[in-house]
């Protein structure tokens, strides 16, 4: 089979050659820039020029050719442009503010969390604080700039399945704006403006995800966009507020992705057991990332409950095993979860979400090893 097939295949509950894998083609199956130098230098690869960058806020970056090649890494992303009207404005070393107005910081060596927002210091949030903002352009030209061309070469010249990678979810976006736990106060509290800002945001994605599967939809394999609902123990919401409020607008994303008839990859991380048929319903097709360690995502239930509707995509566990685990038990983990998630012919093999600095490249390279080994 050949890359692209393998991955569409596992989307269908086909039978593949061996399980299909996964580096780097979304923006939460990818690598820290810090660790991506670490494997170079592991490797025995000469040094270059930094590699291209996934996501500023997340310090991750798109690994080089040869690495995906030396894996048989099945899939490669797709991204946007940055806007032109309001590109991220450097305001320190470790700081920037974006085109939402967020401000995001970080500590010498970190990540980025967003400090300060439009709306981080409203006491009593109102639909009028919502009419000030600038909101971004959702047509500006800077997204959609050689992206068609992007995408068809990835389509053309090579096999491997395109994955387009879409802006994050309502949820983000709000947090982001609004600060996290502001707005979920806001949720119980202050309703009216939490749901004016929903739809506004929801508003925007829409449009950016129509415009860009316009651009460059038939050379689309894949959609992947995130919107985390799960925390380590449970659900961010409760699952009655989840399905009240946040599931309609999460079906109006879905919905635009489906007029252009293409699979829907969805991320949230953390344990979201309780709400996985009310994704289902929405019309996600594959789940992302399966965090395993995370209050009850253990596999082997989720493939006999939902592995006939869903694609898992995901589930080594980035938690324990990779960045503290022994080689012996990274084989461990990539056998056993194999074993538990390929029974309707519906697994893409990679990490709990991004490679951080401290996870030993001998792990990483253990890990796709044996995806090689017990895969086929």
């Amino acid at each position: 089979m050949t890359h692209r097939e393998r991955i569409l295949a596992a989307l269908n509950h086909q039978e593949t050659d061996r399980v299909p894998i996964d580096l780097g083609s979304s923006i939460a199956t990818t690598v820290t820039a810090k660790f991506h130098e670490r494997l170079r230098a592991y490797l025995g690869h000469p040094a270059k020029p930094s590699p291209a960058t996934f996501s500023k806020r997340s310090s991750t970056v798109i690994p080089d050719e040869e690495i995906l090649q030396r894996f048989d890494v099945d899939a490669r992303p797709l991204l946007l442009g940055n806007p032109d009207a309001r590109p991220d404005c450097e305001i320190s070393v470790n700081g920037f503010v974006d085109e939402w107005g967020v401000t995001w910081t970080r500590p010498e060596g970190g990540h980025y969390i967003s400090t300060d927002g439009p709306f981080y210091h409203c006491d009593e949030p109102s639909l009028h604080d919502l009419e000030k903002l600038p909101w971004p352009d959702p047509n500006d030209p800077g997204r959609y700039r050689g992206l068609r061309e992007r995408a068809r070469e990835l389509h053309e010249k090579t096999e491997y399945a395109v994955v387009l990678n879409l802006p994050v979810g309502p949820i983000h976006q709000c947090q982001f704006v609004r600060g996290y736990a502001e707005w979920l106060e806001d949720l119980l509290i202050h309703s009216a403006f939490a749901e004016d800002l929903l739809d506004r945001v929801v508003h925007i994605w829409v449009q950016v995800a129509h415009r860009t599967l316009q651009e460059a939809g038939d050379y689309v394999d894949v959609v992947m966009y995130g919107d985390d609902i799960g925390t380590q123990r449970s659900t961010l919401l409760r699952p009655e507020l989840y399905r009240r409020v946040i599931k309609p607008r999460h079906k109006q994303m879905a919905d635009v992705v489906k007029r252009h008839e293409k699979p829907i990859l969805y991320h949230t991380c953390g344990s979201v057991y309780t709400v996985i048929p009310d994704l289902i319903d929405t019309g996600i097709d594959a789940l992302n990332p399966i965090q395993v360690s995370a209050a009850d995502m253990d596999t082997k239930r989720l493939q006999q409950e939902f592995g006939r509707d869903l694609t898992f995509w995901g589930a080594i566990d980035s938690q324990r095993v990779l960045p503290l685990g022994t080689p012996r038990e990274v084989r461990e983990e990539v056998k056993r979860r194999i074993q538990d998630l390929t029974e309707a012919n519906g697994y893409v093999l990679c990490a709990v979400h991004n490679i951080q600095p401290e996870v030993p490249p001998e792990n990483l390279v253990t890990m796709y090893e044996a995806a090689l080994e017990y895969g086929r």
